[in-house]
This record gives structure tokens, C-alpha cells and sequence, in this order.
């Protein structure tokens, strides 16, 4: 089987990318281990909805025109959104096709698969940043008797066996939305806090956002980062995307019931240890908001919207006492892991990733010619992570891979 270009995965990047090829006129074909937007139906707890508000769903050639745009689609409701998009323009999507490898040949590339070989002369990895659970080398520690999920299987508050304590080890968006979903089904709560990043859902009368996007923060370049690596790794916001809006952060969360502790940074058999910088991170965090208030408010007045806007409503800073850093691991009955994901490169040529296991690459390039990746964190512009970017971003990488390919720009 043979085609111009392959793209891997048909999630809102993969699919981005394949309007941006069929725009250009470039022969290509979609290959997805699942269906159509197969994350979003399978790798998603039940009730999670978008952080972004439904008018940022906007991909190449398509954006939301429902009756809610500053509401928060389901994930459901996501994945018949771009089932819808792959329909607009009969995206050639072969679904239910694994793939395990990717060589070089003397004519380009060549991509293994569960339906055989794929030859192609470019291959766009857009499997997403959310494949696989980073879960900390404590966990191998944990007794047998504690039951361990993670933030990608948990579906809701019955996937956790019991009734005693949960602790929820991690503190951005997954973790601080589990956390307030398990402490309202009635379950006592203990939430493992390291870095985080607070921000309120709205602020003077707008989406968080809205702002972020007037003001220019989501299309941020690497180059305008000191440490990239760093905005990279960082988590995400503390944020959650609901009908009415609330704020979620750790102020509310202890309000309702939750504990919250530092960071866990090891176990045995008889003790779960935590880092004493809580109130540290917490102030940080307090610190990074002020900082994004102050630019929104030099903005509104810049363009002469101080008058049009709500005041100014910020939230209160988040005090915390001195947490316990040590507590009995017969204390809690399961532990539910929201540390991070990242993307699964696994199937590519280990020289070819960086030390996270993902495809090292400038922009979307990668070390090898003709291999591109799209829907990373940061990729091209802070705002690649987002639906909105993953859809700027392919409209940019398509254009090299065309070049690549050796098709010239539509007229």
C-alpha cells in the first residue's frame, strides 16, 4: 500500500493536518488505531468535559456553531464534533489499524502496521500528549493491599473500590477535577499538591480564555521563552469546564472538604511521605496569577475597555497551614495517580526520541527528514496543546510538508 503522505492518528491534530493535505491537494491517507477520535470516547473519565470554552474549537475550515459557544462540550460531545469534521471533507481515515514501526527506505519511508506496510514519502505523528500515564517510581512501592489507577483509567468515583480515604496524588486540571468528583460522591479526599498553576474561570466577566487569547499569551512562540523545556513540562491550569463556571482551585477544594498535602515523594510499607513546600508552591502560584491579572488589566485599559468590563474581581490568595508531611498508609485505601501524561512514541526509533520517550523535533520537524509530529505541548506557539493551536499549527507544518513532497503552494 502506497500513498504521498501518512498521518497517524485521527484525533483533532491528525484530522487538522488531513484538511490542511486535502486543501493542498496532497494525497494522504489517516491511520487510526481505534476510531475517530478514539481518545476522546475511550481515555476520558465520564463526566470531563472541555477546558476551552466550545467558540476555541475551531479547526481549519471549521468551527463550533451550536447554540452554547461559551459553554464546554463532553467529551462525547467533542468526539461527535470531530466526527462531524472528518465527514465535512470525507477525510481518508482507516480505522481499527494499528501502528508498530517506522524505517527509512530507499525511496522514503515505510510504515508497519496491522494491515500490512504503508510506503509513503512523509509521516505526520499526531497520536497526541496524552497516551501514557506518567506515574512516579513510589508507586512500585506501594503495599498490594492500597489499589493504584490512574488519572487515564479512572472513569468516576465507582472505579475506586471502597469507601475510606483516596488520595489523589497530583494538583493540575486531572487531579484537582478527580479530587472535587470523588469528594462530592461522598469519599474522604487527600490531594498530593506539587507545582500547579492557579487561575480563575473567568475574570472580569470574561472566560480565562478569552483573555489569554486577546492578549496575545496563547500565541507565545519558544523563541519568546526563556526555558521551553521547561513551559513543556509544565501542568496544566487548574481549571475544570462546567455549566456554572466555578472556579476550581486548592482553596475551593479544601472549602469542600478535601485535604491537601505537598507533594508525595515516597512510600513504605507503613508510611505515605510528603515535601513540606506546600505553602512555598502555593504562594508561587499566587505569585504567576497576580502576574496574569496585572497583564489583563494593562490590556483593557490599552484598549480602552477598563469602562466596558466588570472591576477588577481577583481571587483571594490561597492560604495553607503547615501540612502533615508524613501519614499512615493504612490511612487510605487507594491512590489514584494524576502526575502527568505524555505522548506514546514507543513504536518509533529510540535515537529519535529525547529523554522523555518523546520525538525530539524544531517546531514539528524532526531529526528525520520527511517525519513531522503535530499536537504537543508548545510545539509552534503556547497554544498547541489547544484545539485552536493544533489546528494554526498543522496549517503551518503541512506547508512543509508539501515542500518535502515536492507539491507546490494552491494557487
Amino acid at each position: 500500500m502506497r500513498s504521498t503522505v501518512v498521518i497517524v492518528g485521527a484525533g483533532q491534530a491528525g484530522l487538522a493536518m488531513s484538511r490542511c493535505l486535502t486543501d493542498r491537494g496532497i494525497d494522504h491517507v489517516v491511520l487510526e488505531r481505534g476510531e475517530v477520535a478514539n481518545s476522546w470516547r475511550r481515555e476520558r473519565w465520564d463526566s470531563l468535559r472541555l477546558l476551552t470554552p466550545n467558540w476555541l474549537s475551531r479547526l481549519p475550515s471549521w468551527q463550533y456553531t451550536g447554540d452554547d459557544p461559551d459553554g464546554f462540550m463532553r467529551a462525547s460531545e467533542f468526539a461527535t464534533h470531530l466526527e462531524a469534521y472528518s465527514a465535512s471533507f470525507d477525510a481518508p481515515v482507516r480505522a481499527g489499524v494499528a501502528v508498530s514501526g517506522l524505517r527509512t527506505t530507499v525511496d522514503g519511508l515505510e510504515v508497519a502496521t496491522s494491515e500490512g506496510p504503508w510506503s509513503c514519502r512523509s509521516v505526520v505523528v499526531a497520536t497526541g500528549p496524552a497516551a501514557v500515564a506518567k506515574v512516579p517510581p513510589s508507586a512500585a512501592l506501594v503495599p498490594a493491599r492500597i489499589h493504584q489507577l490512574t488519572s487515564l483509567e479512572y472513569r468516576n468515583p465507582l472505579s475506586v473500590p471502597g469507601e475510606g480515604t483516596v488520595l489523589v496524588s497530583g494538583a493540575s486540571a486531572s487531579g484537582v477535577q478527580i479530587a472535587e468528583e470523588l469528594r462530592r460522591a461522598g469519599r474522604p479526599v487527600v490531594l498530593a499538591a506539587g507545582e500547579h498553576t492557579r487561575v480563575p474561570r473567568r475574570y472580569r466577566g470574561m472566560d480565562i480564555h478569552w483573555w489569554m487569547d486577546a492578549i496575545g499569551l496563547l500565541d507565545e512562540r519558544p523563541d519568546d521563552i526563556p526555558d521551553i523545556d521547561r513551559a513543556r513540562r509544565l501542568p496544566a491550569l487548574q481549571l475544570v469546564g462546567s455549566e456554572d463556571r466555578r472556579n476550581l482551585d486548592l482553596g475551593t477544594l479544601v472549602a469542600r472538604g478535601v485535604e491537601v498535602a505537598g507533594r508525595l515523594v515516597s512510600v513504605d510499607d507503613d508510611h505515605l511521605y510528603f515535601s513540606g513546600s506546600l505553602p512555598n508552591l502555593v504562594a508561587s502560584a499566587d505569585l504567576k496569577l497576580a502576574r496574569l491579572l496585572d497583564r489583563i488589566d494593562e490590556f483593557a485599559v490599552a484598549q480602552g475597555l477598563d469602562d466596558e468590563l466588570d472591576v477588577p474581581d481577583r481571587p483571594a490568595p490561597i492560604r495553607v497551614g503547615r501540612a502533615a508531611t508524613r501519614r499512615r498508609i493504612d490511612d487510605v485505601d487507594s491512590i489514584v495517580w494524576a502526575t502527568g501524561v505524555r505522548a506514546d512514541h514507543r513504536w518509533l526509533d529510540p535515537a529519535l526520541l529525547d529523554r522523555y520517550g518523546v520525538l525530539r523535533h524544531a517546531g514539528g520537524k524532526t531529526d528525520l527528514p520527511g517525519l513531522y509530529v503535530l499536537g504537543l505541548p508548545f510545539l509552534r506557539r503556547r497554544k498547541s496543546i489547544f484545539i485552536d493551536g493544533a489546528g494554526v499549527d498543522a496549517a503551518e507544518i503541512s506547508a512543509d510538508v508539501a515542500h518535502h513532497v515536492g507539491v507546490a503552494a494552491p494557487s
